[in-house]
């Protein structure tokens, strides 16, 4: 019997994806360049309907036409690689997919050297993790949706549900599904750094315990903040180390890492002039966390604010906390379908925002409750300009934004890093700022540089000889 599907790449996220596509009655057959991954993945296996190969050519042989080949390995030189290595067997209709986390301008260019020979390409976003993978992730394909139809069937099957419905759905054209992904990914660093900020309120001016701590985040996880992200805080915090009896929170570094998303994400908003400052402060923020060894030498040399003795109602600014959380979150969400939105519209992609949020309910990293309430949001207003702009959640940051702004300066008044909680309210602001003080910002480019201006009380374009 032929496989009805092929996983190259039997690092932990590609073992689990074919475990996955096995238990939901796939044939899989499964290849990698050194034999040893193969071979552990043999040693798992318990009746599942996974086939070895340990030759290239065999293992496409072996695969139902048109042939499917699920690619994950390193993003990069390697995808290239594979790519190669499989094109002298592959024929006319047949399909690769890159699964794994390629820049969206990398995989544009694969989809159309791959279409010159007419093989298809979808470049697939994955987010859950190695979890997910082997469970069910969210799953967003980009490429030619005739392309796509052959292969939904599987992607449907093996992706999160959530009330009845695949957390997978068509994304768009050539580089789309991998250029949702890598903006998720941006959404994920911010919505992480906006949890260790209120965090570190907690722990620092609340002065609450670690396990006090992670009871307020299990007591959040059940109302309208509820994540995945709200949800593992709680089970971090709980965690102790066996070597010390510490709280493992307490002994870990704090040099946090990042494999390029991120970045992506915000030099793309960067190069197309998109609005995305909280998450590029988390990636900022990360940066200097790798400075640590400066860090803890400044820590002795440069002062803070003079130690504020006055306590504050716990109850009261764990309440604050929470709203600022919220609003964060809700704004560096608003920024990320923002940066959808706008990006759609420049590569002409259509990208179906409702749905986009609907995939990211189930299976991703930063699947959380509001994410209904975000898709209802553009299924009123497809053509919403902003999340904040919505009914619903203009009503909420209207309701919290002062817990957001009490937050900040007190912890600005007590010397406490707040990159992405203060980024969120000054995006907040300035988004709600009808009119701003740009005008003095175009006189000075125009006063030193004549790059001219226009006018508030008549259309044109202006130039003054302001000597």
């Amino acid at each position: 019997m032929l496989n009805t599907i092929g996983v190259i790449g039997l690092g932990v996220m590609g073992s689990n994806i074919a475990l996955n596509m096995a238990r939901k009655g796939e044939q899989v057959a499964v290849y990698n360049y050194t034999r040893d991954l193969t071979d552990q993945l043999v040693e798992k296996l318990e009746g599942q309907t996974i086939t070895p190969y340990y030759e290239i050519q065999e293992f496409v042989q072996s695969l139902k036409t048109p042939r499917k080949v699920f690619v994950m390995v390193t993003a990069g030189k390697a995808i290239d690689s594979v790519i190669g290595s499989l094109v002298p067997y592959l024929e006319d209709g047949d399909v690769i997919m890159d699964g794994g986390n390629s820049h969206y301008e990398d995989t544009e260019r694969r989809y159309d050297e791959l279409k010159s020979k007419g093989i298809g390409y979808l470049g697939i976003g994955i987010s859950g993790g190695e979890v997910g993978a082997l469970t069910g992730p969210s799953i967003m394909p980009g490429g030619d949706h005739d392309v796509y139809e052959k292969a939904a069937p599987i992607l449907t099957k093996i992706a999160a549900q959530v009330d009845g419905d695949a957390c997978c759905t068509y994304i768009g054209p050539k580089g789309a599904g991998h250029f949702v992904k890598m903006v998720h990914n941006g959404i994920e660093y911010a919505d992480m750094q906006l949890i260790a900020e209120a965090y570190t309120f907690l722990r620092e001016r609340l002065q609450l315990s670690v396990n006090e701590i992670a009871d307020i985040f299990e007591t959040w996880n059940q109302g309208e903040l509820k994540s995945y992200l709200i949800e593992i805080t709680a089970e971090i915090l709980r965690k102790k180390d066996e070597e010390t009896g510490l709280p493992l929170i307490d002994v870990i570094l704090d040099k946090t890492g990042q494999k390029g998303t991120g970045k992506w994400t915000s030099i793309q908003a960067t190069d197309n002039g998109i609005p995305a400052s909280i998450i590029t402060e988390s990636l900022f923020a990360r940066y200097l966390s790798s400075l640590k060894e400066e860090r803890v030498v400044a820590d002795h040399i440069l002062a803070g604010p003079e130690s504020d003795e006055q306590s504050l109602d716990q109850d009261l600014w764990i309440e604050y906390i929470r709203q600022a959380l919220y609003v964060g979150k809700v704004c560096a969400y608003a920024q990320g379908f923002t940066q959808y939105k706008m990006s759609s519209e420049l590569y002409d992609w259509d990208l179906p925002l409702q749905d986009i949020a609907l995939i990211f309910r189930g299976g991703c990293i930063i699947r959380a409750e509001f994410l209904n309430s975000i898709s209802e949001a553009y299924q009123a207003q497809p053509n919403l300009a902003n999340l904040l702009i919505s009914p619903y959640f203009a009503e909420k940051v209207k309701d919290y934004q002062m817990g957001l702004r009490k937050v900040v300066c007190d912890g600005v008044n007590s010397g406490i890093s707040f990159p992405c909680l203060s980024a969120s309210l000054t995006y907040y602001d300035s988004y709600r700022t009808g009119i701003s003080n740009a005008s003095l910002l175009q006189a000075q480019r125009d006063y030193f540089g004549a790059h001219t201006y226009e006018r508030r009380d008549m259309p044109g374009v202006f130039h003054t000889n302001w000597q």
